[in-house]
């Protein structure tokens, strides 16, 4: 049985575009950040884990319009229409919607895949041309960027706990040391709070600012206290 076409829909227009070739291969990508937190006297940097990168779907896609394929059979088109027509209306993808102030929300599926994503790069090759020059056969290798928001991820990942990060206002003479003395029991665990706020000097800070709680979920091996 043949793999049914490929598609990709336009969420926000509704408009869906079914791909012709349906691509040879596909490769899905996907990475996390860890920050690495040194500490003196251990082996290695304790790992705290950031967050999570967005996923992104690369493939290539073949367009001809020197050839029709109808119902399995093959039929030549001499004149051959200009398959930049047939690039625009992929290219088009990443341009802004102006119902929604950016590009529109996709959805491309294939098979057992689907893959809720943005058009976020198109790289063109024209390799079949007519006697006027105008083309006729392009490869587009496209990526598209996974599209989550505050929504998809409450919907799709059920925390079973609350946001553990905390909120911290600096008050005149506080330095990183003592506040993570105050919220950690270990003044020396001021790292992590640097890490998260992008503080340069851990004993410069501004009266009133608001610094960034990361939670450490790993024990500390002086105190064996667990901080959670």
């Amino acid at each position: 049985m043949a793999l049914e076409k490929a598609t990709i829909s336009n969420l926000t227009s509704g408009v869906r575009t079914a791909v012709l070739f349906n691509p040879e291969e596909y490769s899905l990508n996907r990475d996390i950040n860890y920050a690495q937190i040194a500490v003196p006297g251990l082996s290695g940097p304790l790992l705290q884990f950031v967050h999570g990168n967005m996923q992104t779907l690369e493939m290539e896609l073949f367009l001809d319009t020197y050839e029709e394929h109808r119902q399995g059979s093959r039929v030549m088109n001499q004149a051959g229409a200009d398959v930049r027509d047939q690039v625009r209306a992929v290219t088009d993808l990443m341009n802004i919607d102006p119902t929604i102030h950016a590009p529109p929300v996709l959805m491309f599926t294939w098979g057992s895949l689907s893959f809720t994503c943005v058009l976020a790069r198109v790289s063109q090759r024209y390799i079949m041309f007519r006697p006027d020059g105008k083309p006729v056969r392009a490869r587009l290798q496209v990526t598209f960027n996974e599209f989550r928001n505050a929504d998809l991820e409450a919907k799709e990942i059920k925390r079973e706990t609350v946001d553990y990060t905390k909120i911290y206002t600096v008050i005149s003479g506080d330095t990183l040391s003592a506040i993570a003395g105050r919220v950690y029991g270990n003044a020396r665990m001021w790292r992590p709070i640097a890490l998260a706020n992008g503080v340069d000097n851990p004993r410069r800070l501004e009266a009133g600012a608001r610094l960034v709680i990361p939670r450490l979920p790993y024990r500390h091996v002086d105190s064996g206290k667990v901080f959670q």
